[in-house]
């Protein structure tokens, strides 16, 4: 059986659904204490400790990917589960992804210069009228961490921009995020556009936020709804048919 660190095992406690328990006992399957060290740091907001730690893993002769996967993914995906359940608020959030970031400054030059292709191409924004952007960042940041080239559109991103940086960056999923139900409507309004555009059947289109739900993601007629940044992953994975995933896509459309 893997040696797991003590702290982490406290961190799992947290989690209740048994196959969000099941992945991450899977990601440290291996046992590897220096990269459950990393993540229990990450988790803690230690950023002093993770980027050291990340700069040794390198000089022992890690591969950056493993480190992205098995140290900081690993803790950033504890972290978006105690988000969602209201163990942890941003503040937490905040500190943790400032921790990923410390390790991230060694770890980018690598991956950019590395020849391994990218899992694809995401644009990410919040909608027209919403200038709330936590969920969406931390999306963002699991998402880059999976491997996905993403480009970030910021806040009050009006429909014809998402349509702009879909030509421009030829994104194969467009990600809506929105946090008031009053700017809701605009993820319909972003889709209509698409489809008035003629370019609804080139994107797979998915939306997310505090009070979106799968019932309103089928009325938008959206091609998926992710609830947190661990289905956001998922769900962008599904959709492009990489691996499995639990998530699910939209299936009205």
């Amino acid at each position: 059986m893997a040696i797991v660190h003590e702290g982490l095992l406290k961190e799992m406690d947290f989690i209740s659904k048994d196959f969000e328990k099941k992945h991450i006992q899977g990601l440290y399957a291996s046992g590897d204490m220096l990269m459950q060290s990393i993540s229990y740091a990450l988790i803690q907001g230690d950023q002093d400790s993770v980027g050291k730690m990340v700069k040794e893993s390198l000089d022992k002769g890690y591969t950056a990917n493993d480190i992205l996967d098995d140290g900081l993914v690993a803790g950033m995906a504890i972290i978006g589960i105690k988000f969602r359940d209201n163990i942890i608020f941003v503040p937490e959030v905040l500190i943790a992804a400032r921790a990923m970031k410390a390790g991230m400054v060694h770890l980018e030059p690598i991956l950019s210069a590395s020849d391994t292709p990218p899992m694809g191409t995401i644009v990410m924004g919040t909608v027209k009228g919403d200038l709330h952007d936590i969920g969406k960042n931390l999306c963002i940041m699991m998402l880059r961490g999976a491997g996905f080239i993403v480009h970030d559109l910021g806040v009050d991103t009006k429909p014809e921009e998402f349509i702009e940086a879909f030509e421009e960056h030829k994104a194969q999923i467009i990600g809506m995020s929105a946090l008031l139900t009053t700017t809701m409507p605009y993820m319909g309004r972003t889709i209509q556009a698409f489809d008035d555009a003629g370019l609804r059947d080139k994107v797979k289109l998915i939306v997310g936020g505090a009070p979106v739900t799968q019932e309103f993601a089928e009325d938008m007629g959206a091609d998926g709804y992710g609830k947190d940044a661990i289905q956001c992953v998922d769900l962008a994975k599904k959709l492009l048919g990489i691996g499995d995933s639990e998530a699910e896509p939209v299936e009205s459309r």
